[in-house]
C-alpha cells in the first residue's frame, strides 16, 4: 500500500509539474555581425508542444500563446514535435488543436522545424495544420527577416536533417545564419558561420533524478541526445547554443526536475565590430 500511494503521489506530482505556467527564460546573445545600432531582435522559442494528452489541452495552448505574445517578439521559433505519438493512428485528430497556434503574433513571422515524432506520425498533416495557422515550416531551408538569414535544419533524430542544403539557403537569401532545429545534437557539425544554434528535443530530461540525472535516455534502441546539450544555454567555440525544455511533456505528462520552459533571447550588436 506504502508504494502504491508513493507511485500515485509521485504521478500526480509530475502531472502538476507537466501541465504549470511555463517558465520564461532570458538570455542575451551579443552578435559581431550585426551592426553598431541595430535594435535589439527579440526571438521567442519553443518547442514539444506535444498536443494529444491531458498535459497540452486547447486552453492551455492558448495560456502559451497569450505568454508568448505578451512579450512581444520579433521572430518565434517553433522546434518542433507538435504532437505526441509515435504512428499514424489518430495523428490526424491530435494535430488539429495546432490551429491554436494561430494567435502567436511576431512582426517577422512565426516559423517551425519538425520533429522527430511529426515524422514518425502526420507530416504532411502537420505542415499544413502550420500553414493554416500562418506558421511557415522550414525544412533545411532558409528565409531572410531583417539583418537574419533564418534557417531551419531537419531533425537529426529522425534523420530529416541536411546542413549543407540548410548552409547553402541561408548563404542564397543573405544576412546573419542564425539556425534552429529540433534535436541540438548537430551543434558540432555546423560551419562556423552560424553563430547562434536553437533547438529543443530534451525536455531538459522530462524526469531528472538527484545524482543519476535523466531517467530516459535512448528511444528505439538510440542515445536520446548528447547529455551536453540536455538543457539550457551553452557555449561552444564560437557558437551559442540554447536548448529549451519545451512546453509539453511528450505521451507521459509527467515532469520531474525539469519544468516546462520557453526562451526569449535578445540579439545585440557586439562590443566589439566584426573583422
Amino acid at each position: 500500500m506504502l508504494v502504491l500511494c508513493v507511485v500515485v503521489g509521485l504521478a500526480l506530482f509530475g502531472l502538476r509539474n507537466a501541465t504549470a505556467v511555463p517558465i520564461l527564460r532570458q538570455g542575451a546573445v551579443s552578435l559581431p555581425q550585426l551592426p553598431v545600432g541595430t535594435a535589439p531582435i527579440r526571438i521567442a522559442l519553443l518547442s514539444d508542444i506535444h498536443v494529444g494528452n491531458i498535459g497540452m489541452p486547447p486552453a492551455r495552448l492558448d495560456a502559451v500563446v497569450a505568454q508568448v505574445n505578451a512579450a512581444r517578439p520579433d521572430i518565434v521559433l517553433l522546434a518542433g514535435d507538435f504532437i505526441i505519438g509515435d504512428t499514424p493512428d489518430g495523428a490526424v485528430e491530435r494535430a488539429r488543436d495546432l490551429r491554436h497556434l494561430a494567435g502567436l503574433r511576431a512582426r517577422w513571422g512565426v516559423f517551425a522545424v519538425l520533429g522527430n515524432h511529426d515524422h514518425w506520425t502526420a507530416p504532411d498533416t502537420i505542415r499544413a495544420e502550420l500553414a493554416g495557422a500562418g506558421v511557415l515550416t522550414l525544412e533545411n531551408d532558409a528565409v531572410r527577416r531583417g539583418p537574419l538569414a533564418i534557417t531551419g535544419i531537419g531533425d537529426r533524430f529522425s534523420s530529416h536533417d541536411s546542413i549543407p542544403v540548410a548552409a547553402a539557403r541561408a548563404k542564397a537569401v543573405g544576412g546573419i545564419p542564425i539556425a534552429f532545429t529540433h534535436s541540438p545534437d548537430i551543434a558540432p557539425d555546423l560551419p562556423a558561420e552560424f553563430p547562434l544554434l536553437l533547438a529543443g528535443h530534451t525536455h531538459c530530461g522530462q524526469g531528472v533524478l538527484p545524482w543519476i540525472g535523466p531517467i530516459v535516455r535512448t528511444a528505439r534502441g538510440r542515445t536520446l541526445y548528447d547529455q551536453r546539450y540536455r538543457c539550457g544555454r551553452i557555449e561552444d567555440p564560437g557558437r551559442t547554443v540554447i536548448v529549451t525544455g519545451g512546453v509539453g511533456s511528450g505521451a507521459l505528462p509527467m515532469r520531474l526536475n525539469a519544468p516546462p520552459d520557453w526562451w526569449l533571447i535578445e540579439l545585440t550588436p557586439s562590443a566589439r565590430p566584426a573583422r
